[in-house]
């Protein structure tokens, strides 16, 4: 298998790809992670609103 790479910006650009695959899998696993995390503590958030009573402002 021959390939004709046109410019070295489509050279590095193919390195990169090449080099960071596992970076970028191990980024989007992180990225999910967070995603998780933040919606389960807005969840934890709006649970503790509910449960919270409630009291008039105090003057």
């Amino acid at each position: 298998m021959r390939m004709r790479i046109r410019s070295v910006g489509v050279a590095l650009r193919l390195a990169e790809s090449v080099l960071l695959a596992g970076g970028q899998q191990q980024a989007r696993r992180n990225a999910w992670a967070a995603v998780c995390e933040n919606r389960q503590y807005a969840a934890d958030r709006r649970h503790d609103t509910r449960a919270a009573p409630t009291s008039p402002p105090q003057r």
